[in-house]
């Protein structure tokens, strides 16, 4: 009778410890299970430690790279073009879809594991406006990049340079021509904007300065602020603010910046998301600075230059933000199925939001317009309602300004606002704006409008 309970009790113990350490298991798999799947050892995910499980795809259902076989689009300038959003072999790219979207692609479920050969996961870029927008860089360093602010779909990102990810390049260190190739500009990137930050000195002008718009300004080409010379391409003479913008006078908005203080502007560029960083789908982007500084300085500041830094995608969701008011944060992906076609949840959700006060993006939306009919020139753009800033913003050590235009059409049929970056690309209206053209125009074509 002895031995009965004693093997009972042994039983008993081995039951136990059995079930806890099932529950161990268990929970250790809900916890850690995803990263489990996420493993390079893992066969069911991986190949040689390259993921082999997934579909990129774009927003018509393009494939843009098949994870099984390990092949990329057909066409060799969209897989240029869509280098930065899809990934390189080697996920030297971070910010991709096959890097920072892995667990995405690899379709990791708590009841099936990662036996179901992945996930397809739609972009919102449209390959072919992507095709348009490489070409139109032309090999030429920066970014270009277009989203319906109605609904966040980022339908344009593209990144120079850029190489076929189907045959890649030997890229040696020093290699001016691949120079900053696995860093996405869009998101990851800032740059001194130039006078694509007067928009927010003008906004902060607007609801602080109570007579701003009925103020008259004198340009005589140059103004001392400080001891520090501000000067201007031209003499631009009498105007008003819109006169002001629309011929991007330093002066002006370097007199501005004094008169609303470095603690205003700073505040009024992080209202407009220039300063922190953000993420697009989960993907972080990079963050801005500004620094006043003396009054000189601050002079400075307030027209885009001194210390000042964006990044492209944050004065894309900034223009935006302007053109609505009732905008949508960009995003990336439009949704996620399994390899079946079954729709999944995706886990996006629409963020919305706005800048600023209702009255002052009503009237930066006609100043913006104002820009285009009265300075840059509305032939450029056809029958399309374009609002923009230009920028060429010095970079100093005697090279070549960068060159900036965004904006956004003012057009309920083509909700889009844009961005476009030539880094050393000179004045920002004939190398920058000319590449918005033949995007938004592309762009506006694709809606089939």
């Amino acid at each position: 009778m002895k031995q009965v309970k004693q093997r009972t009790f042994l039983v008993g113990a081995l039951v136990l410890l059995l079930v806890l350490g099932v529950t161990a298991f268990l929970i250790r798999y809900f916890v850690s299970g995803r990263d489990w799947a996420d493993f390079a050892a893992n066969g069911h995910a991986f190949t040689d430690g390259r993921l082999s499980a997934g579909q990129v795809l774009d927003r018509s259902g393009a494939v843009l790279y098949d994870a099984a076989s390990g092949t990329y689009a057909e066409d060799r300038t969209v897989r240029k073009a869509t280098l930065h959003a899809v990934g390189d072999r080697d996920n030297n790219i971070s910010t991709s879809a096959k890097a920072a979207l892995r667990d995405r692609l690899i379709g990791y479920n708590i009841l099936t594991g990662t036996t179901t050969g992945g996930h397809k996961l739609y972009l919102t870029i449209d390959a072919a406006l992507n095709r348009i927008a490489c070409q139109a860089l032309d090999g030429r360093k920066g970014t270009a990049a277009v989203y319906n602010y109605e609904t966040g779909e980022i339908l344009c990102m593209v990144s120079t340079p850029a190489f076929d990810p189907a045959d890649p390049p030997e890229i040696r260190d020093g290699d001016g021509a691949y120079e900053g190739v696995y860093l996405n500009r869009f998101l990851s990137s800032a740059f001194v904007p130039g006078s694509v930050f007067k928009v927010v000195t003008a906004a902060a002008a607007l609801e602080n300065i109570p007579d701003v718009l009925e103020r008259r300004f004198t340009c005589t080409g140059s103004t001392d602020i400080g001891g520090e010379t501000i000067t201007c391409y031209h003499t631009h003479g009498e105007m008003d603010l819109y006169g002001a913008l629309a011929s991007s006078c330093n002066c002006v908005f370097a007199q501005l910046a004094v008169e609303l203080g470095s603690d205003t502007l700073r505040q009024y560029a992080a209202d407009a998301g220039l300063l922190e960083g953000s993420a697009v789908s989960g993907i972080p982007t990079a963050a801005g600075s500004f620094d006043g500084g003396t009054d000189g300085e601050l002079g400075w500041a307030g027209v885009g230059q001194h210390n000042d830094l964006v990044n492209p995608c944050a004065v894309l969701t900034m223009m935006g933000a302007i053109a609505s008011d009732d905008a949508v944060r960009p995003r990336l992906v439009a949704k996620e199925t399994s390899m079946s076609g079954l729709s999944l949840l995706s886990g996006e959700r629409t963020e919305r939001f706005a800048v600023w006060k209702a009255s002052t993006r009503q009237i930066l939306r006609e100043m913006l317009r104002n820009d285009v009919t009265a300075e840059y020139g509305q032939e450029m753009f056809g029958e399309l309602a374009v609002c923009a800033k230009s920028g060429t913003a010095e970079v100093g050590g005697g090279q070549t300004p960068h060159a900036w235009f965004a904006g956004f059409l003012d057009d309920p049929a083509h909700p889009l606002a844009f961005v476009v970056l030539v880094e050393n690309g000179g004045f920002g209206v004939s190398a920058a704006g000319s590449i918005a053209a033949q995007v938004l125009q592309a762009a506006t074509a694709e809606s089939g409008e």
